[in-house]
């Protein structure tokens, strides 16, 4: 499906989130993915002349959510697309969803992949057509999000969820986490060659101030520390010397 092109803003914030578009590109029409500040939204869409058809959310944290509220007031009758699971905490979803529901953006067709772990209701946008998918903070590159609702079976079982997609899926996380992760990802596997060449280009983007993702699952299963664990045990053991970090 060439007719879709997928943007990003870089918020520039301390968290240093992405903000993703997916655009039908006939239409110019674009899909919102965790918008986290409405005026970067507006900018970027006027400047490009990008008309906001629906808005997904990956989970409730308001670094994901905050724009919404100011983009309903411009856009009263937009579908809000997010978790059924966190509905308590987004009174603004319209659309609730759950596990491998599906809904259409145009004609490209939406699978969920529910990953609890980071927060309860936490959801994946998965669109194989176009072998992309959208993963919040479930997974970074080269590392994964904090257990801070969920429990560590979760989280091993719902990273477990995305690896086990095409390896060719590119992955659009949203943060900009990949220098650190690769940092701590080397001192787990310090004779991981593929992991030591990754950790080299990430280094040089970032001192041009390239954006590192997206990345695909081929790249994680081999440079991933926490999808390259085998167990649960080991997964427990490098999440909490990520977290002690």
């Amino acid at each position: 499906m060439s007719h879709y092109k997928i943007h990003v803003i870089d918020v520039k914030n301390n968290l240093q989130n992405y903000i993703w578009l997916l655009e039908h590109t006939p239409t110019h029409e674009v899909a919102i993915i965790d918008p986290t500040e409405a005026d970067l939204v507006f900018d970027y869409c006027n400047q490009h002349q990008l008309k906001i058809q629906q808005i997904w959310l990956t989970h409730w944290h308001k670094d994901h959510v905050g724009a919404v509220p100011t983009l309903l007031k411009q856009q009263p009758h937009l579908p809000v697309y997010g978790p059924r699971e966190e509905l308590s905490k987004l009174p603004f979803v319209s659309h609730p969803l759950h596990d491998q529901q599906q809904f259409n953006f145009h004609d490209l067709e939406v699978e969920i992949i529910a990953v609890p772990g980071h927060t309860l209701g936490h959801l994946v946008y998965y669109c194989d057509a176009i072998a992309s998918a959208f993963v919040g903070d479930c997974l970074f590159a080269m590392g994964c999000g904090r257990v801070f609702e969920g429990t560590f079976e979760q989280m091993f079982h719902s990273l477990n969820r995305i690896a086990a997609l095409p390896v060719e899926t590119k992955l659009y996380c949203a943060h900009e986490y990949t220098l650190s992760n690769a940092q701590f990802a080397r001192s787990i596997e310090p004779h991981n060659l593929a992991l030591q060449q990754r950790a080299n280009e990430v280094e040089t983007m970032r001192v041009l101030n390239q954006i590192t993702l997206p990345t695909t699952v081929g790249i994680e299963l081999k440079t991933n520390p926490f999808l390259r664990a085998e167990s649960l045990a080991e997964f427990i053991r490098i999440r909490k010397l990520k977290d002690a970090a």
